[in-house]
């Protein structure tokens, strides 16, 4: 066979990913040839991909290409499949080749190119996220994921057209775009140029035809409900029926925790922080932070959990710390460990333990997992030139040497890194060196070191990959990172330092060495669960029936996908490896980074100090949390997120909701009568309950955060539409509508308590108290919406969850917080003229959109004369283009009309 295809041409990506998958299936010569150059001599114009068959025959089309690889792999045609590939012929197609048109030729940008695929975008993020599977047909790859893959990776790879919002289609994508043939069909299609590689291809097709005008909607709350079956509607309505009498009982509390037999037993750890710093707000959400969400999800669904972490105290840096306070090793990491511990008590981090690294324990697990594998052939010893300081008889590591940068001259480069120029550095490359310590000039000396052999466990890292990664939730960055690795072909890696600080290494000449900490690092979860119980085993040694989740930042995965899984491999001991891997992306602060010594950024023992609670720290933290790419943390940002979101959406709704009770009602739920609004209602909020609960699961807690405050805003918008104070005050009927309204409400109320548990508990405790919601439904999270406050039940006194945040706060936060950072580089002279307001401005006009945003709202939900609609609606539109300019955004032209 022969497989022609053209850099250039989107066509030709998911066929190369295709024929990726059939290698080795059968004899394939891959040709490159040019966009105009005519292959299948029976057509009237050239046509590439194409693929020549052995018998001379040939197909032309990418989906028919496609198909035959899939094919060749063995792959089993199904109907699920064929409605993808139909749809993303007769659908897709037609707007992805507008908005790329749109993009590469003509130059637009923003909602000009995302507008015409939106709606194609949202409808397969649903059906991601409908079917709580990581692929378009279920747990496997299949030939629709490719095919449309192929078609949306030119304007996807670029994060901006790839809203957040659609979490679902974003782990799709992340995920085959991680894949070896994907990378490869991306290499050679798009040629290093990124999207511009198309120009040519796409300036020789016609102009696509505007998109028919749609009314579009900027606000997530008047995004269109799911439609909805009377069948799922019934289910609902049955379900709320049963009320508190259908939740499970809530299991008996063990201590220790240990895993049942039976059930499902979850093992959650977050990556260790060292001990020598303060961590950031950074580090807390790449770890802690997002284990004790999923944490307290967890134990909401009644499974068996246990959550450990603690603080990673052994190696270099910790050595380096305690010269530079004037301490021994053993205070620095004492002192440390309790500034560690008080940070994430304030944070309210759930941990069932939070130990340390400088234990017997430590030692003890260590050392036989090292005599395993030095009993079985996988460590080896090998010479290593080091730096060696005469005056202080050690070897020097990394940290402790600093000279001139051989690359770009940098008189401070450090044994490890030039800071400076960034390039990695080996200590003995360094001119001129210098010992940290005395400041006299070190020799180079040889030094005996032990190595695991990753390339003989290879074989057995790639057989467990095989096994784990189908069906778990590993993150795709996490995914990528571990292949990279395999790709580039494992090497031994040495496991041994000339420390003091650190775990000794049990072998004859090798006493005065200790274990590398990247080595033992990871055994310290295990250590730190066998200080809490010495039935340690049964949690570390029981793959059977534990369930592994880790959390890190992605600069961690290594560790934990790779050496520690090779070492317990290798030891044979029937180890608990990692299932769920879950990595982040990196926050930074602002416009940079955090750096405690120039004073840029919060740090978590200053976050106390700010006036804000841990709640709102957490919620904004949770927000915007890196899943698939870096975000940044925002003080202007966490002012409008708070304002918005939390004190005029969640908060507003769950304090209307109860104060209507109290001042209508005397503080007594009233009978409910439920229309058929009412049962649409109950089934949208269960619907968007099981979404959060697919998100959860797959550990996907920003995008599960959004589905409290759609459910939020459905209950806003359901009150506004009902009016109960208005109807309080009318006839009986009208009366008992206001009832069947509040008493609706305060139970939407009651829900979005436990549902926010996991990410605000101190709020989530206070709701629960305002409301006396009745014990069992306080602690378990039910997959329908359940009446757990039914008529007669009396709530306790209401009063605001939230405070807002005000302009001059901030401000002075900011300034407080910003260090030395660098000004801002001024603005090109076109956009001199347009200036940003100030945040007092800002608010004003924020809440002015949301009032107006309110009235369109219910104007529509009342069916209100079109032309009176058409007016607010333009109204809205003017106030949001007055937010634009005062938050200093570019105002894009109006779809259909061009600048003269």
């Amino acid at each position: 066979m022969r497989l022609f295809v053209s850099p250039g041409s989107p066509g030709s990506l998911p066929v190369l990913a295709a024929a990726g998958r059939a290698r080795g299936r059968a004899e394939l010569l891959i040709s490159t040839v040019g966009p105009e150059e005519c292959v299948v001599p029976f057509l009237a114009r050239p046509k590439v991909p194409a693929l020549q068959l052995d018998g001379g025959n040939y197909l032309f089309s990418t989906s028919a290409i496609c198909r035959y690889f899939f094919l060749l792999s063995g792959w089993e045609q199904d109907d699920l499949t064929n409605q993808w590939l139909e749809w993303e012929a007769t659908e897709l197609q037609p707007v992805l080749s507008a908005a790329l048109y749109y993009l590469v030729v003509q130059g637009k940008k923003g909602e000009d190119v995302l507008g015409p695929v939106r709606r194609a975008l949202t409808h397969v993020d649903q059906s991601l996220s409908r079917q709580n599977s990581p692929f378009l047909t279920g747990e496997t790859e299949s030939l629709a994921d490719i095919v449309l893959w192929g078609a949306l990776y030119p304007l996807l790879q670029d994060p901006a057209y790839l809203p957040d919002e659609l979490g679902a289609l974003r782990s799709w994508f992340q995920t085959l775009s991680t894949q070896e043939p994907c990378q490869r069909a991306a290499e050679t299609v798009l040629k290093q140029q990124g999207i511009l590689a198309l120009r040519p291809y796409l300036q020789k097709q016609p102009q696509p035809s505007p998109p028919e005008d749609k009314a579009v909607s900027n606000e997530p709350e008047e995004e269109e409900l799911a439609t909805l079956s009377e069948e799922e509607i019934a289910v609902a309505v049955t379900a709320w029926e049963k009320g508190l009498e259908s939740l499970p009982p809530r299991r008996p509390q063990q201590n220790p925790v240990l895993p049942v037999a039976g059930e499902r037993n979850v093992l959650i750890t977050s990556a260790l922080p060292y001990v020598n710093n303060v961590p950031h707000l950074g580090n807390i959400i790449g770890c802690v932070l997002s284990a004790d969400v999923f944490a307290r999800y967890s134990r909401l669904r009644q499974w068996n959990t246990l959550y450990l972490c603690g603080t990673d105290e052994y190696g270099t840096a910790t050595e380096t710390k305690a010269m530079e306070e004037g301490l021994t090793p053993q205070e620095i990491c004492d002192k440390y460990h309790i500034i560690h511990a008080d940070i994430y008590r304030w944070f309210n981090i759930s941990f069932d333990i939070f130990g340390r690294t400088t234990t017997p324990q430590q030692t003890k697990i260590t050392q036989d997992i090292f005599q395993r594998l030095l009993s079985r052939g996988f460590v080896l010893q090998d010479t290593v030139e080091q730096l060696r300081c005469e005056r202080c008889a050690r070897f020097l590591a990394d940290r402790f040497v600093e000279g001139v940068c051989p690359f770009c001259g940098y008189e401070e480069a450090r044994g490890d890194q030039c800071d400076k120029c960034g390039k990695l550095i080996n200590a003995i490359e360094l001119k001129k060196p210098q010992c940290k310590v005395c400041r006299s000039s070190p020799v180079v000396k040889s030094s005996q070191h032990l190595f695991l052999d990753l390339p003989k466990l290879e074989e057995r890292l790639e057989e467990w990959l095989g096994k784990t990664l189908p069906g778990s939730d590993w993150t795709p960055n996490a995914r990528f990172i571990i292949r990279s690795w395999l790709r580039d072909g494992l090497k031994p890696r040495c496991i041994t330092r000339d420390l003091k600080w650190g775990t000794p290494v049990p072998l004859e000449g090798f006493e005065d060495k200790v274990f590398y900490v990247w080595f033992d690092a990871t055994i310290g979860y295990l250590s730190i669960t066998a200080n809490y119980t010495d039935q340690w085993e049964r949690w570390w040694k029981n793959p059977e029936q534990v369930d592994l989740y880790q959390f890190m930042a992605k600069d961690n995965v290594p560790f934990h996908g790779l050496v520690f899984p090779c070492s317990a491999l290798g030891a044979e001991d029937n180890y608990t490896l990692v299932k769920h891997l879950i990595a982040t992306e990196y926050l930074n602060y602002e416009d940079g980074k955090f750096s405690k010594s120039r004073g840029v950024g919060v740090f978590g023992d200053m976050a106390q100090d700010t006036g804000i609670p841990a709640d709102i720290w957490r919620f904004y933290l949770l927000y915007i949390r890196p899943e698939g790419q870096d975000s940044a943390f925002s003080w202007t940002d966490m002012l409008l997120k708070n304002n918005s979101e939390l004190l005029n959406n969640l908060g507003n709704f769950i304090n209307r909701a109860g104060m209507f009770v109290s001042k209508f009602f005397g503080g007594c739920v009233p009978e409910m009568v439920l229309t058929s609004d009412d049962r649409r209602l109950l089934a949208h909020v269960t619907l968007e309950l099981q979404h959060y609960h697919q998100l959860l699961e797959k550990a996907r807690i920003r995008d599960a955060l959004r589905s409290i405050l759609t459910i939020s805003r459905h209950g806003n918008q359901y009150i506004q539409v009902n009016e109960p104070w208005k109807r309080i005050k009318g006839d009986e009927a009208d009366r008992q509508r206001a009832g069947t309204v509040t008493g609706m409400a305060v139970n939407v109320a009651a829900l979005l308590s436990v549902m926010l548990q996991p990410y605000m508990p101190t709020v989530s405790a206070s709701i629960q108290a305002q409301l006396q919601l009745p014990p069992p439904a306080c602690s378990v999270l039910p997959t329908n919406f359940l009446c757990t406050l039914p008529a007669g039940h009396q709530i306790g006194t209401v009063s605001p969850l939230f405070q807002k945040l005000e302009n001059d706060q901030i401000e002075s936060l900011r300034q407080r917080f910003g260090g030395g950072q660098a000004k801002a580089s001024p603005k090109p002279a076109a956009e001199e003229t347009r200036k940003t307001a100030g945040p007092q401005e800002i608010q004003t006009l924020l809440e002015e959109v949301t009032k107006q945003g309110n009235l369109v709202r219910e104007l529509k939900a009342q069916k209100a004369d079109k032309n009176q609609v058409a007016a607010e609606v333009t109204k809205l539109l003017d106030l949001k283009k007055q937010l634009a300019l005062a938050e200093g955004k570019p105002l894009e032209t109006p779809k259909g009309k061009k600048k003269k």
